[in-house]
């Protein structure tokens, strides 16, 4: 799990840097390019007149162009514009948040998907082994099966010639360590959901200090002049609390796979001690 998290957030790091080594070398715009392709032509060899069909054949593709320019490409192209307009410093250290954040979510999200399995039928499978009473049989089918429910079942089996009162014991102790495991990087989590908009609100608190250095400098008060740092100060705010707003969505995502997963290792110590106890009347 360490690993995928490395990896989730050294693909979104490099996305991030991608995006500015996109804006430090920009390619040229579709403009520039057909007016370079027009100057390398010469001026006889195109045709005064083309047919109808053919100028319709040529406008349906630029017609698409502009389409898909307007849409994903114009909606992608305004995020961009509005990233580097907010200030390369705080938005990408917003950006750090938001691919740190979400790399814990999307490990974390993964590990307990691993983790919950049916417990139903891995009770009903130990039930079973334990009305034959073969233990070894019960141990083995906890040990086959992955999550923290076979793990507080197999412990359990391990001392079932101690006692009910050791078995009891022993599954509380390890259920609580279980739980643990489950909530392991989620304060991680609650940490860049505070960071987020703290960036935010501080990049808003230098934008405005812009501005009045800027009113201060021209000695003048005009819309102007203010227009820059309260640019600034808004777009950092609203990035901050957008990047927050998507953690918190994944976290309390993560948090009802946890309450579930805790809610299927109660029941089924619960269980467990059942038949345990019938296990031990039979003998």
């Amino acid at each position: 799990m360490k690993k995928l998290f490395a990896i989730v957030a050294m693909l979104g790091l490099f996305a991030t840097a991608q995006v500015y080594a996109q804006d430090a070398n920009p390619v040229a715009t579709s403009e520039d390019a057909v007016t370079a392709i027009s100057d390398s032509i010469p001026n006889d060899s195109i045709p005064v007149e083309a047919p109808a069909e053919e100028t319709a054949a040529e406008e349906a593709p630029v017609e698409e162009a502009v389409v898909a320019e307007g849409g994903i490409l114009g909606v992608h192209k305004g995020l961009k514009t509005k990233f580097i307009e907010g200030g390369p410093e705080f938005m990408a250290l917003v950006s750090i948040a938001l691919v740190i954040g979400l790399a814990f979510c999307i490990e974390r999200i993964i590990y307990l998907s691993l983790a919950k399995v049916n417990s139903k039928k891995l009770m009903g499978a130990i039930a079973d082994a334990l009305s034959k009473g073969d233990v070894e049989a019960a141990k083995e089918i906890c040990r086959n099966t992955a999550g923290p429910v076979a793990a507080i079942c197999y412990q359990g089996l391990l001392r079932i010639d101690e006692g009910l009162d050791t078995v009891e014991r022993s599954v509380v102790s390890y259920g609580s360590l279980q739980s643990s495991m489950l909530e392991k990087g989620c304060s991680w989590i609650t940490l860049f959901i505070a960071m987020a908009p703290s960036l935010g609100f501080l990049g808003t608190v230098v934008g405005m200090v812009m501005a009045f250095d800027d009113i201060q400098r021209e000695g003048d008060i005009s819309p102007t002049i203010v227009a820059g740092g309260m640019k600034v100060a808004l777009i950092t705010t609203i990035y901050g609390i957008v990047v927050a707003l998507i953690l918190q969505v994944f976290y309390n995502f993560i948090l009802t796979k946890i309450e579930s997963i805790v809610a299927d290792m109660e029941d089924s110590s619960i269980t467990l001690l059942d038949l345990l106890t019938k296990y031990n009347l039979k003998k």
